[in-house]
């Protein structure tokens, strides 16, 4: 069973509330749930895909490994977001590695029901195709960040998107949000393609003008108007 903060986060994601009440009550009578600790691999690239999988609780860290065994991290899947989909509805491996960051909760549906949904729901072959051009508009703008913006604006929207995502107010000050999801430096630098050193000195430039404050626990969000402004700047700068 999931908890009320978990069914919480299915039922308010963006793609799953689009959905009409009798597909998503036939998605959620299909699934099963998985309770994963922090680093448990959910499935591997190459593998066969058995099941589709939304996010409830914690993160998903989608990374790829390179031939000497590197791993770089691509994204993290937030509560709510559904994935999976494609190698699920074309029967093709996977193409990346899947993570649980953090203790994490997942809804599972498994290949065939996953099927018997697309035959009962006409909609369903809409709204997949809906959540995978939402995908790729996202693959799009990341690269197009990466070669438009500076470093410091793509971190900055970067801190927008986790304080969305995972930020919850400060008690000390509510205008303040803490970023609950857990990333090192170089977890960090690898989302904007950077190294680790530069994404540091970022920070710290941010922490002096008040924008973050970085603490032992992560990261906290002081002005978000102030990171809002240096995307805006930056994105006007490069128009």
């Amino acid at each position: 069973m999931l908890t009320p903060a978990e069914r919480e986060a299915i039922n308010s994601g963006q793609w799953f509330c689009s959905l009409s009440p009798s597909l998503r009550h036939d998605i959620l009578r299909q699934t099963t749930v998985r309770r994963l600790k922090n680093g448990a691999l959910i499935y591997a690239r190459g593998d066969v895909p058995h099941r589709w999988y939304a996010c409830a609780q914690g993160a998903v860290r989608m990374s790829s490994t390179s031939l000497s065994g590197r791993q770089t991290t691509l994204a993290y899947v937030e509560p709510g977001a559904w994935f999976g989909a494609m190698s699920t509805f074309l029967d093709e491996p996977r193409t990346r590695d899947a993570y649980a960051h953090g203790d994490t909760t997942l809804l599972c549906v498994d290949k065939e029901s996953f099927h018997a949904i697309l035959a009962t729901h006409v909609e369903f072959y809409d709204a997949l195709l809906r959540l995978q051009a939402h995908r790729i508009r996202q693959t799009y703008g990341l690269v197009e960040d990466l070669n438009t913006l500076p470093l410091r604006a793509r971190l900055a929207k970067q801190l927008l998107h986790l304080s969305r995502s995972y930020g919850t107010q400060v008690l000390d000050d509510p205008r303040e949000l803490r970023i609950g999801l857990q990333l090192v430096q170089e977890e960090l630098a690898q989302l904007l393609g950077a190294s680790r050193q530069r994404v540091n000195q970022e920070l710290k430039r941010m922490e002096r003008d008040n924008c973050i404050r970085v603490e032992a626990q992560g990261l906290v969000v002081r002005d978000l108007v102030a990171l809002q402004t240096i995307v805006r700047e930056a994105s006007l700068a490069g128009a």
